[in-house]
C-alpha cells in the first residue's frame, strides 16, 4: 500500500555469485525501499508473462537476448556488454501483460513499485538512454564515470521510479562527492571479471560489493562507491519517488566535503605526482615507473 512501510531492508546483501534460475529477489516493495528489485534468470527457449495488477513494471536486459511482447507489439532485447553498451527496456504501467521469451540464456532485471497511474507503455532503445561522464577533469581523475540515465522525472514525470546504470572504471570512485537524497535507492552490481571487487559506503556502514551483490539506501544515508584498481565495475541505479517529493537530480552534499566543488579546490589536494612530473622531466617523457609496491 503507497506509504507504508512494513520492514526496513538491510543495507547490504548478495544473490549469490552463481544466481539460481528463476527470480533472484534483491528488495521488495514492503520494505522502506518501496521497489521489488531483483533478476530474472532464463533458459534459452523459456517463456515467461507477467502482468502485474498495482505496480509499474521496468524490464532491463542484462545478459543474453529476449523478445519481449506487449499490447500487440514485439521487440528483441540484445546485450553482450554491460560495459560497452547501452541497455534496453520496457516500462509498463498496472495491469500490463508482458511476455519474455529467452532466445538464448539470458538475465532481466526487474524492477517493480505501487503507482495506480495509468501511462502509455515505454520501450527505451540504447539510442534513447542519455550518458554522461562526470567527475572528468578534477582530482586528478579519480571520480570519472559513465551514468547512464535510461528514465527519470524529466522524461517519465508519470512514474514514481528512476532506472539507470553507473560504470566505474578500474580504480574509481562514483556517487561522489559524498551526498544524500531523501528518497531511497536501490544498487545492484556486476564486475567485468569474477573475482572484481569494490566497496560501498552506505551512512556509517562499509560493505564489500562483488558481482550479484546489492545496497540498499535509506533516505538521508550518504552512499559514495569504489573499485579496487584492475576491475571495472556496472550497477544498476534505482530510485523511488516519494509522495510529493519526487527525486529530481536531488543531490544534498554532505557539507564537511563541500569544499571540493569550490574553485580552487584541485590546487590544494596533495599529490606526489603532480610534484614529480613538474621536477623530473623524464617522467613527462616516459611515464610514471609502474610498480605494484608491496606492503600499504
Amino acid at each position: 500500500m503507497e506509504g507504508s512501510v512494513i520492514m526496513a531492508e538491510a543495507k547490504f546483501g548478495k544473490m549469490g555469485a552463481q544466481l539460481k534460475h528463476g527470480y533472484n529477489s534483491a528488495t521488495i516493495c514492503e520494505s522502506n525501499m518501496m521497489m521489488d528489485i531483483g533478476i530474472q534468470v532464463m533458459s534459452a527457449g523459456e517463456k515467461l508473462t507477467f502482468n502485474e495488477q498495482a505496480k509499474e513494471v521496468a524490464y532491463v536486459i542484462l545478459t543474453g537476448e529476449v523478445k519481449i511482447s506487449w499490447e500487440n507489439n514485439t521487440e528483441v532485447m540484445k546485450r553482450t556488454s554491460l560495459f560497452d553498451e547501452n541497455p534496453t527496456c520496457l516500462h509498463v504501467p498496472l495491469a500490463t501483460e508482458v511476455t519474455i521469451e529467452a532466445v538464448v540464456d539470458s538475465e532481466v532485471l526487474i524492477q517493480k513499485t505501487e503507482n495506480d497511474t495509468k501511462f502509455a507503455p515505454k520501450f527505451y532503445y540504447p539510442e534513447d538512454v542519455q550518458a554522461d561522464v562526470f567527475g572528468g577533469g578534477v582530482w586528478s581523475g579519480t571520480a570519472t564515470r559513465t551514468v547512464r540515465t535510461i528514465f527519470d522525472y524529466e522524461n517519465a514525470p508519470y512514474s514514481n521510479m528512476v532506472n539507470g546504470e553507473v560504470i566505474n572504471s578500474p580504480g574509481r570512485w562514483s556517487s561522489y562527492i559524498p551526498h544524500f537524497h531523501p528518497q531511497p535507492e536501490v544498487y545492484v552490481y556486476k564486475f567485468d571479471r569474477p573475482q572484481g571487487f569494490g566497496a560501498a559506503f552506505i551512512g556509517e556502514d562499509t560493505f564489500r560489493t562483488e558481482t550479484n551483490a546489492y545496497v540498499a539506501i535509506p533516505g538521508g544515508d550518504i552512499h559514495p562507491q569504489v573499485t579496487a584498481p584492475g576491475y571495472a565495475m556496472w550497477y544498476s541505479w534505482m530510485i523511488r519517488h516519494l509522495p510529493d517529493d519526487p527525486w529530481a537530480k536531488t543531490r544534498i552534499v554532505c557539507e564537511e566535503h563541500a569544499w571540493l566543488e569550490e574553485d580552487g579546490a584541485e590546487a590544494k589536494i596533495w599529490d606526489p605526482l603532480k610534484k614529480a612530473y613538474a621536477e623530473y622531466p623524464i617522467y613527462q617523457k616516459d611515464g610514471w615507473k609502474v610498480d605494484a609496491g608491496v606492503g600499504g
